[in-house]
């Protein structure tokens, strides 16, 4: 019994850990924010804008993260495939507006949250862990903050509202079923119950004979 729950714990924190990447990693829309580039809609558009802003890594390798969610949204907006060369351009970042606004305390959730979100993904595919959970929910944390607070009515930027799209729901799901020990815990739960269950059933029909 313990084995086949920790096997399927496995297969399923697999799994998730995997969907988890290619959200992330794949720029699935997520929420919609201001950021250094504009609005921002995925956790990698953040931190890309901030690490162009403030140049902490060379633009080829903030080419390479952006690359992969740029093929797919092309793909699935049957567009053409942007150039690696302009890819920033496509992203409005070869000249994005300064961080400091975005960068303020009711977003830093935002911003560190798209960070652990990121390095969280990557790290799953080696092994799962909470990283990716406690970085989607901090995101979450900050949009609600944004929300509640109206703090983004007040940047004069007409298309930036702070907003939930409903695939971060599959982000909060793939997250936390990738914590293997977590989803043990759930299987067994869910295994002790049964047998309780059958045993009620048939003392309440033992009860009505």
């Amino acid at each position: 019994m313990a084995s086949s729950s920790r096997k399927l714990a496995n297969i399923i924190s697999t799994i998730s850990s995997r969907t988890f990447f290619l959200v992330i990693f794949l720029q699935i829309p997520l929420f919609r924010v201001p950021c250094g580039s504009g609005v921002c809609t995925t956790p990698m558009q953040v931190i890309s804008s901030q690490l162009i802003e403030l140049e902490v890594l060379p633009p080829v390798v903030v080419k390479g993260l952006l690359y992969p969610g740029a093929i797919a949204n092309a793909v699935i907006n049957n567009t053409t495939i942007p150039s690696f060369n302009n890819l920033l351009s496509t992203y409005n970042s070869t000249n994005p507006k300064s961080l400091h606004e975005f960068t303020d305390v009711d977003s830093l959730e935002i911003l560190a949250g798209s960070y652990f979100s990121t390095v969280g993904a990557l790290l799953g595919l080696l092994k799962p862990g909470r990283l990716s959970l406690f970085g989607t929910l901090l995101v979450i944390w900050g949009l609600l903050k944004e929300v509640i607070l109206g703090n983004i009515g007040s940047r004069n930027i007409s298309t930036a509202a702070a907003q939930f799209y409903p695939t971060m729901f599959i982000a909060v799901i793939s997250a936390f079923t990738s914590i293997k020990s977590d989803v043990r815990k759930l299987i067994s739960t869910k295994r002790g119950r049964s047998p309780l269950i059958s045993q009620f059933k048939q003392v309440n029909d033992v009860n009505m004979l």
